[in-house]
């Protein structure tokens, strides 16, 4: 079903890249249930205790999801955004690099669902790994709405487990 409600723009950010602009899936409601849905399945809920959403789309799924399993949130976002002490990570994208951070005290002792709308590279979603485990959690899997299976990205988190609803080959 959220397919048809994905729609690519090429060269977006740069040429060369063909971006998936998950916008018509946003504005629909039944597919957005759709999707929130499916991310509820694709993991046990009694797996782990928290949710962490990737700036910026990942929370948007990683919110609602958190909302309808009753969880707790924790936000990855792009340096200087978190209030409050953070620990960095940079890495590589398909299109140049960047830098995540969390709050140090996020999630210590706890197991955590890394959400995201898309797995490419790999390299934002490793990042984010990363920075779950210096602050001392535990990723148990990462679900994302798009896999971009060409690309290297589930290998890159492994031996995360990654479940996606729309994979693309």
């Amino acid at each position: 079903m959220i397919e048809k409600y994905i729609r690519d723009v090429p060269d977006f950010p740069k040429p060369g890249i063909v971006f998936k602009d998950i916008t018509p899936l946003l504005q629909n409601p039944e597919c957005l249930k759709a999707s929130i849905d499916g991310l509820a399945q694709a993991v046990d809920p009694a797996s782990y205790d928290l949710i962490c959403g990737i700036e910026s789309r990942g929370f948007i799924f990683g919110t609602a999801l958190a909302r309808q399993l009753g969880k707790g949130f924790i936000p990855v976002r792009k340096p200087g955004k978190l209030p409050w002490k953070t620990a960095s990570e940079s890495y590589e994208l398909e299109y140049g690099t960047d830098t995540i951070e969390i709050h140090v005290d996020a999630c210590e002792g706890r197991r955590v669902l890394v959400v995201d709308d898309l797995l490419a590279t790999g390299g934002t979603m490793e990042a984010a790994l990363k920075l779950i485990r210096k602050v001392g959690g535990e990723p148990v899997a990462a679900a994302v709405v798009i896999e971009l299976g060409f690309l290297p990205g589930r290998e890159k988190v492994a031996p995360v487990p990654v479940h996606s609803l729309l994979r693309v080959d």
